[in-house]
């Protein structure tokens, strides 16, 4: 008899996200069981509950799914679960707090896809405004670009403590660089869009970051893409179905929250069946999540 494919999803809030049960039980795993208001400390015991109720061989057919809302709690609960892992009894993991990774991965392989077709440049030397930096979409968004050559700003909106103290973070777990600045009042956040290649807001949903002021006459400003599809548009002028559309007042073309929020979905559905379908155990987090958003994007 074929094993059934079992999925153990951890969080450490008190409610596993729906979306993300869906996804995996629609992606073709056979059991879905969720574990909430999980801490660090448990990671190992739990892991370690799963790898030796089966076999060696059926590591194949287990997986671990890490959720949440903190990005740098995420990518800690993920290191624990790998090191809990005593060959031969290894199981596949994959970390996506509140589908930050998956996001995160779109926003930037559109954005990247973006800068290639209609300025024939890649996210390389490109200065790039993050807003929304505290949050998990933020914080991602801003290690994915600047992994990748770009010269990252953290846009904060209560001042610069907070996304100081992520840049450093950024800089300690992955030896890149992410430069804080205050956006705390309209003509910050203004002084922080002129001097930016590429704008990607990440904020809270249902709050406007930017009006169409603060966009126009942005010389240099080429690209503006946002996640928040709850009205206000994060955006002022920014569609939700704009994929490359041009953005009043300035050179810029947008993206918007349902073209990204296409390619998000395809990316975490894939990663869940590449999971699935691995011949041996896998583990995922959005460096993997960001080259298939890459060849989704194409």
């Amino acid at each position: 008899m074929a094993r059934k494919h079992i999925l153990h999803m951890l969080t450490p809030l008190r409610h596993m996200s729906p979306f993300d049960v869906n996804m995996a039980v629609d992606a073709g795993y056979d059991v879905v069981v969720p574990y909430e208001e999980v801490g660090l400390a448990e990671i190992t015991g739990l892991v370690q509950d799963a790898i030796f109720s089966r076999p060696p061989d059926a590591g194949i057919n287990t997986g671990i799914f890490i959720a949440g809302k903190d990005a740098a709690l995420a990518l800690d609960m993920f290191a624990a679960a790998r090191k809990a892992m005593l060959p031969p009894f290894k199981v596949s993991v994959f970390a996506d707090p509140a589908g930050s990774f998956t996001t995160a991965a779109a926003m930037v392989a559109k954005t990247e896809k973006l800068l290639r077709s209609k300025f024939e440049r890649t996210l390389d030397g490109t200065r790039i405004a993050v807003f929304g930096a505290t949050g998990v979409v933020g914080y991602c968004t801003a290690v994915i670009a600047a992994k990748e050559g770009a010269e990252v700003t953290l846009v904060g909106y209560d001042g610069v403590e907070r996304v100081t103290k992520i840049a450093a973070d950024i800089k300690r777990r992955f030896d890149v660089d992410a430069w804080p600045v205050d956006g705390s009042t309209d003509d910050k956040k203004k002084a922080a869009v002129h001097a930016s290649q590429v704008v990607l807001s990440a904020a809270k949903a249902g709050v406007q970051v930017l009006s169409r002021d603060q966009l126009s006459q942005a010389q240099d400003l080429l690209i503006v893409a946002d996640v928040n599809a709850v009205p206000p548009a994060g955006i002022e002028g920014l569609a939700v179905n704009a994929n490359g559309d041009p953005i009043e007042a300035t050179k810029a073309v947008g993206i918007g929250p349902l073209a990204i929020g296409n390619v998000k979905y395809k990316t975490e559905f894939g990663l869940f069946q590449k999971m699935i379908g691995a011949e041996k155990p896998v583990a995922l987090d959005f460096q993997d999540a960001f080259s298939l958003a890459r060849e989704i994007a194409k």
